[in-house]
């Protein structure tokens, strides 16, 4: 097993992914042409930065080596990798998805498996 890697997606399109049986990319993806992920140590910035005060939202944990070659880690913030599907996947790939709720400061709250 390699590296998890996290998607932070609306549960209402993530569920429609699951009906379907693949998960294209949210909006920003589709316009960027590849699903961006955050590693376990980019999640909450990301969550932070692209997601401030937004309920309905799941967190979603992958195996990178699940992906092969169509997963690049590229720069992005600050040079910092992060990790570009450049294809479709199944939500059934996923390891785990799991509520990203909002804690009483308005900051998301992750689950245990991301501390």
């Amino acid at each position: 097993m390699g590296k998890m890697i996290y998607k932070i997606v609306p549960a209402t399109l993530w569920q429609e992914a699951e009906a379907k049986g693949v998960f294209a990319g949210a909006p920003v993806d589709l316009v960027d042409g590849f699903i961006h992920f955050s590693t376990a140590e980019q999640a909450r910035e990301t969550a932070a930065r692209h997601f401030a005060g937004q309920e309905g939202l799941l967190l979603a944990a992958f195996d990178d080596d699940a992906f092969g070659p169509a997963l690049v880690y590229e720069p992005s913030r600050g040079g910092a990798l992060f990790p570009h599907l450049y294809q479709s996947l199944d939500p059934a790939a996923a390891v785990w998805v799991k509520p990203l709720t909002l804690g009483a400061d308005g900051a998301h709250v992750f689950p245990q498996e991301l501390a």
